[in-house]
């Protein structure tokens, strides 16, 4: 593969740091991203029918009867199922959920959920966001992104075709805190022209050696000026 030039445009990079711990400029998890979000493709709450409400509160029953009589088996099988459940139901399935004082449930579910398709995952993450359960996306992402790199990078090519700026930067930025450097370089190869520039993005906004240690994980893999 024919070397990629890594963007020297911006801010000019720092000396590296001392090896103190990275230290954040704060949450970043709605932030737009390097490629602007389409106006039709913004993301919003979608409304819940009657159904899909009755639904919720039966299983959130369901779940703190098998809870009340120790069938723990049949009530992890219903939160898996629950994982896989339209992303527009998670914010209610969160506060049906707490409001039952089946807190370690929800907790379960956030894991479970960590495996759903990558696309399907930002989705549910952004329902929680956008619900204002920012905390919830962002640990539902955190543990969702330990994953093969070039999935994440598909997925985040996906996103990007479909004009989701908001979701792009929520994805990476957890990836970035979460994964080596070596293994978010490894991301880009699907494409690096457009990867590249996202990923450093991302790392700049997290801290000065995040931007710094993925910039030199990208030269060795061979993405250099």
């Amino acid at each position: 593969m024919a070397p990629v030039a890594v963007p020297e445009a911006g801010p000019v990079l720092p000396a590296p740091p001392a090896r103190g711990g990275r230290t954040p400029r704060g949450a970043r998890f709605a932030g737009a991203a390097e490629e602007p979000a389409r106006p039709h493709a913004t993301t919003q709450p979608e409304p819940l029918d009657e159904g899909a409400r009755r639904h919720t509160a039966e299983t959130v029953a369901t779940l703190t009867r098998l809870r009340g009589e120790g069938r723990s088996g049949e009530a992890h099988a219903l939160l898996v199922e629950a994982a896989y459940w339209p992303p527009a139901r998670f914010p209610l399935l969160a506060a049906e959920l707490h409001g039952a004082g089946l807190d370690a449930d929800w907790a379960t579910l956030l894991w479970e959920a960590a495996s759903l398709p990558a696309d399907r995952l930002v989705a549910a993450a952004d329902a929680l966001t956008v619900a204002g359960r920012t905390a919830d996306g962002r640990q539902m992402l955190r543990q969702g992104v330990t994953r093969p790199a070039p999935e994440i990078g598909a997925a985040v090519l996906g996103l990007a075709d479909q004009g989701r700026g908001r979701e792009i930067g929520a994805l990476l930025d957890a990836y970035v805190r979460v994964c080596a450097p070596e293994e978010a370089a490894r991301s880009a190869e699907t494409d690096p022209e457009r990867l590249v520039p996202l990923l450093l993005r991302a790392a700049r906004d997290v801290s000065d050696e995040c931007q710094w240690d993925l910039v030199h994980a990208l030269r060795v893999a061979g993405f250099t000026p």
